[in-house]
Order: structure tokens, then C-alpha cells, then sequence
């Protein structure tokens, strides 16, 4: 009797090993690095343009418009569709978003570069987090949740440090830092097609169902408190994002471009930094007491406006950027483990919907208010109110745990 196989005899054939959660925090990262990439340029567009402070806030919220009606309409459509159709899709609009800087088309090409970056962004904040956290290993979810928020602010930090140093030393300043970035979106969408899908029976070709902001009933009770800390240093970033590198040109007098983005990378490395001292200490603790370390860099940053020192300013963006990265760690991580997996990107979509709120809407307001009262003094104003609104929610914090208790 002749015996025939065709399969080896030791063992089964082995499976190829498929990326994890640090390959898809990288592409969230990549993704994410395009949204500030044109920070420390806005001086050269505004040479070439000759448009006012005010247009540049404007030009900077168009970016939040973006993320926020993304995170509105298909904020929960990875959730259906599936992760890597919808990571596919916002590379694919970061791709776009870097084509229209480079047609230098005027304003109308910054609008639509800047909105388009938004619908990146929106997709990635909702989907980019999900697919870190589920593609960790079960052991892993507290290191999966450091990559994801991680690989959120390092990517926003890495943008302006990216092109401010190759709009500095390389050749042809306001096209480079966007092909540059091109290429890495190149590479991720490589990285996406590799990574395993984690949402069983997904559906690519449905189309997104809005259902708005949505925040399970069971949810609400962690989500307002996290949400109160998210916009409050979210409106920090957004400070450091469309009005340092203005500070630091015109009122420092410092017109390299790469301590400019340098000083933005400062505020996102920090927030970085923050971030990974969460998983020691209590949800319950870092929230306020990162509010409490934001109000301490809010105080840093008025004084470096009323002084006109950068070591201020720097000092300002380290500790505030601790604080924010405390306080976003522990907010996100309460949100994703309270939420119910069938609504989770809904509801982390939800929560970045505050936090780009508070990313755009004051800062348009120290641009209008730059009109009247000059840089200084509205960036003044700006931190005074940022200081109130992070005092009381510190203050809200601190009190919330007494009331849940009873």
C-alpha cells in the first residue's frame, strides 16, 4: 500500500506573521504629521500672499471644520466598513491635502489643503486609535493605549518639526516638507494593506450612516469630565499650532524656520512625555492633576508674552504640554474602556469632536482679537481664559469623585 502525502509531516504550515499595533500607530503617526506640516510656513505663505494674522487662524480652523464634520458623518464608519478601508481612505486624503499645497494655488488651494487634511485627521482620530488598541495583544492594551494617544500627538509634533527643518536647509522650502510627506503616506498605505482586519463581517462598500454625536447613556458620566479636560488642552495645541511660530518671528525676532517648528515639536514631545506617566497614576488623579500642570504652562506662556523671553515660551510649551498629555491620556482611556465595543469609534469620534472644538475655536479668537489688540495682547487674553477654564475644570475634577461616591 503506498502511502501519499502531501503535507509536511512536522506540524501545521505556518502562518505569516501580520504587523501589530506599533505598525499601525506609525501609520497614524505618518497621518497625522501631515495635518501640521504647513505650521512653521504660514510666514512665507503670508509674504507671498499678503494676507493678516487673522487670515491664518482662519485658514488653521478650516482644518478643524474638517475634522469635526468627518468626525459628525462617518466619525462611527469604521465601526461598519472596517479599519483599513477607512485608514486607506484618510491617507488617501492626505495625499490630496499635500498635492494642494504644493499647486500653490493662493488661498483657495491653503483652504482646500487645510479641510482636506481635516477629513484625514477625522477619519484617523476615531479609526487610528481603534485599530492600535484592538491589534494589541491581550497583555499589551495599556501600551497599545500609550502607542495610540502617542502616536497622536508625536505625529502632530513631528509635522512642523519635519518641514520647518527641511524649509531651513533644504531647497524649495514650500514644496519639499510635502513631497517628503507624500512619500511616507506612500509607505503607510503599504503598511495598511498589511495590517489584519479587526472588525468581523465588515462591509467596505457601505456608505457612512451619520448619526452625529453619540455617546451611550452608560458612557456620559466618564465622557463630560474627559471631554471638559480635552478641550482644555487641546486649546493649548491649537495655540502653539497657528500663533508660536508668529510669536517667535515677529515679536522674538527669530526668523529661522526650524526654531519655530522646533518650539511647536517641544509642546507635542512634552504631551508625549505626559502621556506615558499615566499609566502610573489613577485615572481619577491624572485628570485634574494634569489640568492642574496645564494651568501651571498656560501661566509659563503669558509671562513669555509679557516678556518676550523664548525660554518662557519653551518652558510654557513643556509644562503645558505635560499637563495636556496627562490629562488626554487618562480622558481617552476612560472613554475607550467605558464605551461598548459596537459603538467605540462612535464614541472616541465624539470625544475628539470636543477636543478639535477646543483645538480651533479660541484660536480664531486670538486672531480676531490680534486686529485690534495687537499679538501680545491677545495671546495674553487667550491664556487668561485657557487658565479659568483649566482651574474649573481641574476644580470640577477633583469634586466629580465625591458626587459619584454618594
Amino acid at each position: 500500500m503506498i502511502r501519499m502525502s502531501f503535507l509536511p509531516r512536522r506540524g501545521r504550515p505556518r502562518r505569516k506573521r501580520r504587523p501589530g499595533h506599533l505598525a499601525a500607530a506609525a501609520v497614524f503617526a505618518i497621518g497625522m504629521a501631515g495635518t501640521t506640516l504647513p505650521t512653521p510656513l504660514y510666514g512665507l505663505y503670508r509674504r507671498e500672499l499678503g494676507f493678516s494674522e487673522l487670515m491664518v487662524t482662519v485658514v488653521f480652523a478650516s482644518y478643524a471644520v474638517g475634522v469635526i464634520l468627518t468626525l459628525l458623518l462617518a466619525g462611527n464608519h469604521s465601526d461598519v466598513a472596517g479599519r483599513r478601508p477607512v485608514l486607506l481612505c484618510a491617507l488617501g486624503f492626505a495625499a490630496a491635502s499635500a498635492v494642494c499645497f504644493l499647486l500653490e494655488g493662493g488661498l483657495p488651494a491653503l483652504f482646500a489643503g487645510r479641510v482636506l487634511s481635516g477629513f484625514s485627521a477625522g477619519l484617523l482620530s476615531g479609526a487610528g486609535t481603534v485599530t492600535v488598541l484592538e491589534l494589541a495583544a491581550p497583555g499589551r492594551k495599556s501600551r497599545a493605549s500609550l502607542a495610540a494617544t502617542a502616536a497622536n500627538m508625536g505625529g502632530l509634533g513631528c509635522g512642523p518639526l519635519l518641514s520647518g527643518l527641511l524649509a531651513q536647509y533644504a531647497p524649495l522650502p514650500l514644496s519639499l516638507p510635502f513631497l517628503a510627506h507624500l512619500a511616507l503616506v506612500a509607505g503607510a498605505c503599504v503598511i495598511v494593506l498589511l495590517l489584519p482586519e479587526t472588525v468581523p463581517d465588515a462591509r467596505p462598500r457601505v456608505r457612512p450612516r451619520p448619526r452625529g454625536l453619540y455617546v451611550p447613556a452608560r458612557v456620559r458620566g466618564v465622557f463630560t469630565p474627559s471631554a471638559l479636560a480635552a478641550f482644555a488642552g487641546f486649546s493649548l495645541l491649537g495655540l502653539f499650532t497657528a500663533v508660536a511660530p508668529s510669536f517667535v518671528s515677529h515679536t522674538l525676532g527669530i526668523g529661522n524656520l526650524a526654531v519655530s517648528g522646533l518650539v511647536v515639536f517641544s509642546v507635542f514631545l512634552s504631551s508625549t512625555a505626559g502621556q506615558s506617566l499615566t499609566g502610573r497614576v489613577p485615572v481619577r488623579t491624572a485628570l485634574p492633576l494634569g489640568c492642574l500642570v496645564l494651568v501651571g504652562g498656560l501661566l509659563l506662556v503669558g509671562a513669555s508674552l509679557w516678556a518676550g523671553s523664548l525660554a518662557l515660551l519653551v518652558g510654557g510649551a513643556v509644562c503645558g504640554g505635560l499637563g495636556q498629555g496627562l490629562a488626554f491620556r487618562a480622558a481617552l482611556t476612560a472613554v475607550g474602556d467605558a464605551a461598548p465595543p459596537a459603538h467605540r469609534a462612535a464614541t472616541v469620534s465624539s470625544f475628539f469632536v470636543v477636543a478639535y472644538t477646543g483645538i480651533s475655536l479660541p484660536v480664531v479668537g486670538v486672531g480676531a482679537l490680534t486686529m485690534w489688540l495687537g499679538l501680545e495682547r491677545a495671546g495674553l487674553t487667550f491664556t487668561a481664559c485657557a487658565t479659568l477654564l483649566a482651574a474649573a475644570t481641574a476644580l470640577h475634577l477633583v469634586r466629580a469623585p465625591r458626587d459619584d461616591s454618594r
